[in-house]
């Protein structure tokens, strides 16, 4: 009797952790919905763009439903803390500062940054050149941080989304903004009001402020959930359905080397 309570209590020991490795179904997913075309909302209020589809084919890959919930940018960490949703997709980029928080999966998709400015503007784009001028990006981003880092004498403005950002250059109330090239051109050089304007500098990476790619972001002791994540990514890179995705968005490959 005693040997069969033995052997019932290990196996239950066995079975325990596998049970906690169980993938929440549906897995609540986070994003911001403002930041197209990788995620945005259409005309219906519904989640759309290169990341919503992604996310869909990985929890194709991980026979769970997606949900999405969308937040504010600042709030995207906090809310995942304060356990408001499971992950975090929104185009999040995996930092050494972001790791001391939450962990992430391997990267889905990694683009240079680059300043955007009218091509009639005679600016440098060197922290000499650019002293003085009004640069607008995205607040609690790489981009702001390198922009304090290697621009300090700019007049630096920050924005709760790309596209107020993009308006204000329109308008002429800032220079130049920095972004990803592929989020400025898709969402702002392609587009009417886009016309005037241009790539101009260098592209800018390096994992000191750009980190290694945007990855799926999940709280620290949920990183079962991140590796399940990493585990699509691969087998999406490997059958072409990453491919394809990116082709449709994009017209290239957006995992970058």
């Amino acid at each position: 009797m005693r040997a069969a309570a033995y052997l019932l209590l290990a196996s239950l020991l066995l079975v325990a952790p596998a049970a906690a490795q169980q993938l929440p179904d549906p897995l609540k997913i986070a994003t911001e919905g403002a930041y197209p075309p990788f995620n945005y909302l259409d005309d219906q209020g519904k989640v759309q763009g290169f990341e919503i589809d992604l996310a869909r084919a990985m929890c194709d890959e991980m026979k769970v439903t997606c949900e999405f919930v969308v937040q504010d940018w600042d709030g995207l960490i906090p809310g995942l803390l304060s356990q408001k949703y499971d992950a975090i997709i929104a185009s999040l980029y995996i930092t050494d500062e972001r790791r001391q928080r939450i962990a992430f999966s391997d990267k889905y998709y990694q683009v240079p940054a680059r300043f955007v400015v009218p091509k009639s503007s005679d600016l440098k784009i060197t922290p000499e050149g650019m002293k003085g001028a009004v640069v607008g990006t995205q607040r609690a981003t790489s981009f702001e941080r390198f922009l304090r880092d290697r621009f300090p004498g700019i007049d630096l403005r920050v924005y709760a989304t790309m596209d107020e950002a993009y308006l204000d250059l329109k308008s002429g109330r800032i220079d130049a903004l920095m972004g990803d090239v592929v989020a400025a051109s898709e969402g702002f050089l392609k587009k009417p009001d886009g016309a005037g304007f241009e790539f101009r500098g260098p592209e800018y990476t390096g994992s000191t402020w750009f980190g290694y790619g945007a990855g799926v972001g999940v709280r620290k002791e949920d990183a079962y959930i991140a590796k399940a994540f990493s585990g699509a990514i691969a087998k999406l890179r490997a059958n072409g359905v990453y491919k394809k995705l990116s082709t449709k968005w994009f017209g290239f490959d957006v995992y970058g080397g």
